[in-house]
C-alpha cells in the first residue's frame, strides 16, 4: 500500500459562535441593576499553512472530516463567552486549494504560507451591549453565528527545478539516486515507481531539486497508467529531461519513437511547450545500448535537443548532464519576474453602495441579498417578539423597507432573506419608535384580540337595556293623559 497521496476531499467546518447572555443584575439594595448579559465567543477558523517537514496529504485522506472548535456562550455578570480554538492544517509545499467545481482558492507556495479556507461564526451579543436609550433593559440576546461549511480539494503539485519523464523502466529513479540523496524503489520490472520521488542536487554553487514522476505511456494523459494522476507534479518544473532506456528488449521502441510518444502526452496535457528540454541517453554501460545511442544522436540534435550519454551504473556523463540542468536551472530563475512584496490593497465600499439587493422572483416573492442583512437573520431568536422588533428595526433603518417597497413589494408578499420567509407587514414597523413594554415582548407585533374586552360588553348590555329616545317619549305622552282623567274624576266625585 503506498502511503504518497497527492489528492484528497476536505469536509471543513469552522465553529459556531457562541450565544450572548439575557441576564438582569439582581443584588440587595440595588433595584435597578440593569442588564448584564455577556457576549458568545467567536468560533474557531480552519487554516492550511505550509510546512517543510509535511510532503503528502496522507493524513487527511484517512481523516477528510475536520472541524474547529465552537465558541462558548456568555453568561451573565458581563462574562464573555471563550473563544473555539482555531485550526491550523498543515500542508505540503506546491499545495493548490480549490472547490469542488474546479475553482482555484489558493495556491500555497513558500514555508509558512496561511490560508484561511473557513471562517468561523461571530459570537452573540448579550442583551449588555443591546442596550441603548430606549431600551435600557434588552429581553433577548444575539444567537451565535454559524461558522462556516464547506468541500475544497487539496491538490499537490511538487515543487521541483527539473522534472525527469519517460517510458517505465528507463531508469529515471536510478538516475534521481545517483545524483541525489533520494532513495527512491528501484526493481526491473514496469511500473516500479509509484509516487513521485524529490531529490536535491548540488553542483559547484548551484543546488536544485529534481522531480522523478512515475513512467509514461501513450495515453497517460486522457487517464491510460498512471501518468493522469502524476502529469501534474511537473507542471512547476523549468526544465524537464528525457530519460531514454537505449538497451530496451522490446522490438516496437527506439529512442525516437519513445520521445515522440511523450511529447504528444506532454502536449496533450499543456502548459510545457515552453519548457526547455534535455535528453539523457540512458544504460551506454550496456554494448547495445551504447551503439543505439550513437546511431539516434545525430538525429536528435537534428531537432535541436541537446544530447548526454549516461549510465546510472558506471554514472559516466552524469557530471555534463547535471551540469546543463544546473545552467538551465539558473537562466530560468534569471529570467523569472522579481518576486515582490505583497500590498495590502484597501477597496472601500462605494458611496451609494447600500449592502444588500432586492431581487424579485418569477413567483411573485421577492429575495433580500446581503451580507448584514443575512447575518442579522442568522442570529435572531424568532421565538423572542423583542428580537424580531430589534430585527425590523435594524432592516428599516439599513432601508430594506424602502427599497421592497420601490420592487413593487405588497403587504403580504412573501419575502426571504438567507433562509428565512416572512409575510411582508411594512405597517408594523413603518419606522415607528420602540415603545418598551414587558421584557421580551413588542406592542408592535402584538395581534389584537378578536373578542371584545369587559369594558366593552359592559357598554353593549347597557346600550341594550337603555330604551330609545322616541319610546320615552310617547310613554310620557300616555302617562299625562291618564292623569288628566284621574283628575277630572275626582273633581265631579266632589
Amino acid at each position: 500500500m503506498t502511503t504518497f497521496v497527492d489528492r484528497v476531499v476536505l469536509h471543513l467546518q469552522a465553529g459556531d459562535g457562541g450565544h450572548g447572555c439575557v441576564s438582569i443584575h439582581r443584588e440587595k439594595f440595588k433595584p435597578f441593576g440593569g442588564p448584564d448579559g455577556g457576549n458568545g465567543g467567536h468560533g474557531g477558523s480552519v487554516s492550511l499553512v505550509v510546512d517543510p517537514q509535511v510532503h503528502t496529504l496522507l493524513d487527511f485522506h484517512f481523516r477528510p472530516h475536520v472541524k474547529a472548535g465552537n465558541g462558548k456562550g456568555g453568561a451573565g455578570s458581563h462574562r464573555d463567552g471563550a473563544n473555539g480554538a482555531d485550526l491550523v492544517l498543515k500542508v505540503p509545499n506546491g499545495t493548490v486549494v480549490q472547490t469542488l467545481d474546479g475553482t482555484v482558492l489558493a495556491d500555497m507556495v513558500g514555508a509558512g504560507t496561511t490560508f484561511e479556507v473557513a471562517r468561523g461564526g461571530r459570537g452573540g451579543r448579550g442583551n449588555a451591549a443591546l442596550a441603548n436609550a430606549r431600551r435600557k433593559a434588552p429581553g433577548f440576546a444575539e444567537l451565535g453565528e454559524p461558522g462556516e461549511k464547506l468541500d475544497v480539494v487539496l491538490e499537490l503539485k511538487s515543487v521541483a527545478d527539473v522534472g525527469l519523464v519517460g517510458f517505465p523502466s528507463a531508469g529515471k529513479s536510478s538516475l534521481i539516486s545517483v545524483i541525489s540523496a533520494a532513495k527512491p524503489k528501484i526493481a526491473d520490472y514496469p511500473f516500479t515507481t509509484l509516487v513521485p520521488n524529490l531529490g536535491v542536487v548540488r553542483v559547484d554553487n548551484h543546488t536544485f531539486t529534481v522531480a522523478d514522476v512515475p513512467g509514461l505511456i501513450p495515453g497517460a494523459a486522457s487517464g491510460k497508467g498512471l501518468g493522469l494522476e502524476f502529469l501534474r507534479h511537473i507542471e512547476r518544473c523549468a526544465v524537464l529531461v528525457h530519460v531514454i532506456d537505449t538497451a530496451t528488449l522490446e522490438l516496437d521502441r527506439d529512442p525516437l519513437a519513445d520521445i515522440d510518444a511523450i511529447e504528444a502526452e506532454l502536449n496533450e496535457y499543456g502548459g510545457l511547450a515552453d519548457r526547455p528540454r534535455l535528453v539523457a541517453l540512458n544504460k551506454i554501460d550496456i554494448p547495445d545500448g551504447r551503439d543505439l545511442a550513437e546511431m539516434v544522436r545525430p538525429d536528435l540534435e537534428a531537432r535541436g535537443f541537446r544530447v548526454f550519454e549516461v549510465s546510472t551504473a558506471t554514472r559516466e556523463g552524469l557530471k555534463e548532464l547535471t551540469y546543463a540542468m544546473a545552467e538551465l536551472v539558473e537562466a530560468a530563475r534569471a529570467a523569472a519576474p522579481v518576486a515582490e512584496p505583497t500590498r495590502i490593497v484597501i477597496r472601500p465600499t462605494a458611496v451609494d453602495d447600500a449592502g444588500f439587493t432586492v431581487e424579485a422572483e418569477p413567483d411573485g416573492s421577492y429575495t433580500v441579498r446581503g451580507a448584514r442583512p443575512e447575518r442579522w437573520v442568522r442570529q435572531t431568536n424568532f421565538d423572542n417578539d423583542e428580537a424580531v422588533g430589534y430585527l425590523a428595526d435594524r432592516l428599516a433603518r439599513l432601508g430594506v423597507e424602502d427599497q421592497l417597497a420601490k420592487a413593487g413589494a405588497q403587504p403580504g408578499d412573501l419575502v426571504r432573506i438567507g433562509e428565512r420567509e416572512f409575510d411582508w407587514q411594512p405597517t408594523l414597523y413603518a419606522g415607528a419608535d420602540f415603545v418598551p413594554g414587558v421584557r421580551g415582548t413588542d406592542q408592535r407585533l402584538e395581534e389584537r384580540p378578536t373578542r371584545a374586552t369587559a369594558a366593552e360588553r359592559l357598554a353593549a348590555r347597557k346600550a341594550r337595556r337603555q330604551r330609545p329616545a322616541d319610546e320615552i317619549e310617547a310613554g310620557g305622552v300616555e302617562a299625562d293623559g291618564v292623569g288628566a282623567d284621574v283628575a277630572s274624576g275626582s273633581e265631579d266625585a266632589e
